[in-house]
């Protein structure tokens, strides 16, 4: 499936909820969700949303959490069948893993704006698990693993302008702890339930990839 080129805000009221593509923005009034809760192509909120088969229901669920993520369908497919092979609620195992990708990881320590922002900043060789540097967005983090911007790019005023901002910062997933003044997080355990996103519903997704 080729990159979606619909803007982040368009993708958000196709979906009728906040994905959270563009960080902070999607807190304030300016949200288009906020603005213009209605899809894209009606010029008002009066005509409701079309009702949708079980397939076409089941398709938009993932289509939701595949945004959610900011993953290519490869990348997320590979995700699911990851978690449908290991023990457990096969559902909760695909949130935890996609949770647990560093790209994730990061973006949830508040090193970057947008899971999009922390894939480009881990590409470019920013940061380092467990004192290795590290430039796979996919890599799933591991309980008691050290995430941390590499010691060349903390210097850099992107960095210096993040950690100024994570003196500010109120909310971590319960799973992680932060170090806003080194730069640098870490793994405390996998996430529990309340960690994991609850706006989606997994089992349709499930159903989607067993037909």
């Amino acid at each position: 499936m080729g990159r979606n080129l619909d803007s982040k805000c368009t993708q958000c009221r196709r979906a009728g909820e906040k994905l959270f593509l563009k960080g902070e923005r999607c807190n304030t009034p300016k949200c288009a969700i906020v603005k213009r809760n209605f899809p894209p192509g009606f010029h008002g909120p009066t005509r409701g949303r079309r009702k949708s088969s079980d397939y076409g229901t089941q398709l938009t669920e993932k289509q939701k959490l595949k945004k959610y993520y900011q993953l290519m369908e490869k990348q997320f497919r590979l995700t699911f069948e990851k978690a449908s092979n290991k023990p457990g609620d096969a559902g909760k195992n695909f949130l935890r893993l996609l949770e647990m990708r560093l790209d994730s990881t990061v973006y949830r320590l508040g090193f970057a704006t947008s899971r999009a922002q922390a894939r480009q900043l881990i590409n470019h060789g920013h940061f380092q698990v467990n004192g290795v540097k590290t430039d796979i967005p996919s890599f799933i983090v591991k309980e008691g693993q050290e995430i941390a911007v590499r010691p060349g790019s903390v210097k850099s005023l992107y960095f210096k302008q993040i950690s100024e901002s994570l003196k500010k910062k109120t909310e971590l997933p319960g799973w992680l702890n932060l170090n806003g003044a080194e730069l640098k997080g870490k793994v405390l355990h996998e996430p529990v339930e309340t960690d994991l996103p609850v706006n989606f519903n997994v089992q349709m997704i499930i159903e989607y990839y067993s037909k």
